[in-house]
């Protein structure tokens, strides 16, 4: 039995759609209104805030649901149905939602890096890119969940999805830190052959005028590959959370949060990405996690496996795959650190 109904949360869904759009509003027409280079400092308050809305909306998801779980008749008439107990197992998927969604977005940020630098956007028109290309996401995402629902329902459609995720993480795990390539990227090449293209960046427009003839510049280039990009992730990401609940609403809340701090994370991350070589290696492990959770752990523990087990697995992995990563690097730049003898010096 599905908790949260469409058709009984249909408000809830339109009073969190309308709430993203406000925020994104004030975004880019408040705080970014004039195009600018995001620096550490600013990405890092931004990413605070993303991440904040979204422990606040948890704490508040949790109260409405214990509210909800013991007052209204659809749950009370349920027997065995412990209110308290399933509020606080409703927030934990959320959160760890949250947590899957958010870590594998790593791996967006590393395509955003490389689609930049391909297309030689400068750091101060980034900014706008990403907010499109991220509100695309939000659509798509929308999408995505949307027919997860519905598919997820079938059995065999869980297990097809499981096994994906597994391959997947296997094949990511195996890639390694190889670096990516764009010269002779297939999508690249199909978007030259079907818009005209403008050589130059013009400020920060996407289309431009030239002898009467519209062209498309590098930025939308970029816009429309970042695009691309996502919907392929998702086919991975979407799955990975309907593997840790089989609420769509808390699929759709978390996923959505998770993607909204996307920009402010990728500015922040920037400098460093490259200390992080180690992280595609957790990314992998979660997937093969939650991919080994549709195909059996679930019905090994009976039906669900355990959501806080879930949560601590996850961050085990992500926050192992980064600890050996930051002690590694240092350990590279500690061997090339040059030597100072103190004899000679003196």
């Amino acid at each position: 039995m599905t908790l949260f109904p469409f058709y009984d949360y249909w408000w809830f869904y339109l009073g969190f759609t309308a709430f993203v759009l406000v925020v994104l509003a004030l975004d880019l027409g408040v705080f970014h209104k004039n195009a600018h280079e995001v620096n550490f400092k600013e990405a890092s308050i931004w990413t605070t805030i993303w991440i904040s809305l979204a422990l606040v909306f948890n704490y508040l998801f949790y109260l409405y649901a214990q509210y909800r779980f013991s007052t209204h008749e659809r749950y009370t008439s349920i027997p065995g149905f412990d209110p308290d107990a399933q509020a606080k197992s409703t927030a934990l998927e959320f959160l760890t939602g949250f947590v899957v969604e958010k870590s594998l977005a790593i791996d967006n940020i590393f395509i955003f890096a490389v689609v930049f630098a391909y297309f030689g956007i400068p750091k101060k028109y980034q900014h706008r890119v990403l907010f499109w290309g991220i509100l695309g996401a939000l659509i798509f995402r929308a999408i995505f969940i949307a027919m997860g629902s519905v598919l997820m329902q079938y059995h065999w459609v869980v297990i097809f999805f499981g096994a994906l995720l597994i391959l997947t993480g296997f094949k990511m795990f195996f890639a390694g830190t190889k670096p990516q390539n764009l010269e002779n990227n297939f999508i690249i090449r199909q978007l030259k052959k079907v818009f005209r293209v403008h050589p130059q960046i013009e400020g920060q427009k996407f289309f431009f005028k030239k002898e009467g003839l519209t062209y498309v510049t590098p930025l939308f280039l970029a816009l429309v590959f970042l695009e691309l990009s996502d919907i392929i992730f998702a086919v991975d990401s979407v799955p990975a959370i309907f593997a840790l609940t089989k609420e769509p609403l808390i699929v759709f809340t978390s996923n959505i949060f998770a993607i909204l701090g996307l920009r402010s994370m990728y500015f922040m991350l920037a400098g460093v990405m490259d200390r992080f070589a180690y992280i595609k290696y957790g990314l992998a492990s979660v997937l093969v996690f939650v991919g080994l959770k549709m195909v059996w752990l679930n019905e090994a523990f009976g039906g669900k496996f355990p959501i806080s087990w879930s949560l601590g697995i996850i961050a085990l992995l992500i926050g192992g795959s980064i600890v050996i990563s930051i002690v590694i690097d240092r350990r590279k730049q500690k061997l090339f650190i040059p030597k100072v003898d103190l004899k000679d010096s003196n």
